[in-house]
């Protein structure tokens, strides 16, 4: 198993019609988004990381976002439950192909809810959104999954984004970084960075001093350069336009390394 495995999915035909929550619906270009996802699996190649194309699911527009699909933690997959009913059936084939790469496999089940975009996970700490997408029981259920592995849980509310990873992402060191305006409590995290862009909240580690980043957070990108760190721009402004990131686009399994 290589060291640096990921699960993505291809955008469908009707990824235009993608939901939209806390954003105005903008025209999305189905043919330009192909091409910028195509971009953002070479990016992962290139920085070394081996992706599993996970089969497509064309009757759900927002299937391309296959980070809500499920939470990996050391080398348990925990299969979501997504908060949207109309994305449930976008589970299947994603459970599959954890199963395929070796995963131990366990599931949220009703009335939980969970979407993966809601996990940030920072060493053992897992910090889990608690807001529209993933509830109570969601969040019960992954400590019951994760806990005894080792895990610390910890519920942080959300009210202005979509997903917790929507306001915040942590860089290689532990630090949390968000734009301040989309984070309701900053204090949550031991340590927190205030960033000047929205989608500069939103980085990929890809290993070393690495980070995938959007190309809507030029600002950011010094700002991290700065700080040591080696921002790799792509443009994925038509997910943009869905409250999609860097992040939604694939699921990063380096639990399963060795």
């Amino acid at each position: 198993m290589p060291s640096k495995q990921a699960l993505v999915r291809r955008p469908g035909p009707r990824v235009s019609e993608g939901l939209v929550t806390h954003i105005d619906r903008r025209p999305v270009d189905a043919a330009l988004a192909l091409r910028q996802w195509e971009r953002y699996v070479r990016t992962l190649h290139d920085h070394g990381w081996s992706t599993t194309e996970v089969a497509p699911a064309d009757d759900c527009p927002d299937a391309v976002f296959i980070e809500d699909t499920m939470v990996v933690f050391r080398n348990v997959a925990l299969i979501a439950r997504p908060g949207a009913d109309s994305r449930r059936p976008e589970i299947r084939a994603a459970r599959a192909a954890a199963e395929a790469l070796g995963c131990s496999v366990n599931e949220v089940r009703a009335p939980g809810t969970l979407d993966g975009g809601d996990i940030l996970k920072t060493g053992d700490t897992v910090h889990v959104g608690r807001g529209g997408r993933t509830n109570a029981e969601g969040v019960r259920q992954l400590r019951a999954a994760f806990e005894p592995l080792g895990a610390r849980v910890v519920a942080v509310p959300i009210s202005r984004v979509l997903h917790l990873k929507s306001a915040v992402t942590a860089l290689p060191d532990g630090t949390v970084i968000g734009y301040p305006p989309l984070v309701d409590d900053p204090a949550v995290f031991p340590a927190f960075r205030t960033v000047p862009e929205e989608s500069g909240a939103h980085v990929v580690l890809l290993g070393g001093d690495s980070l995938l980043m959007a190309a809507s957070a030029p600002r950011t990108a010094e700002l991290l350069a700065g700080l040591g760190y080696r921002p790799v721009l792509v443009d994925i402004g038509e997910f943009e336009k869905l409250e999609g990131c860097v992040t939604c686009l694939s699921v990063r399994l380096r639990e399963l390394a060795g």
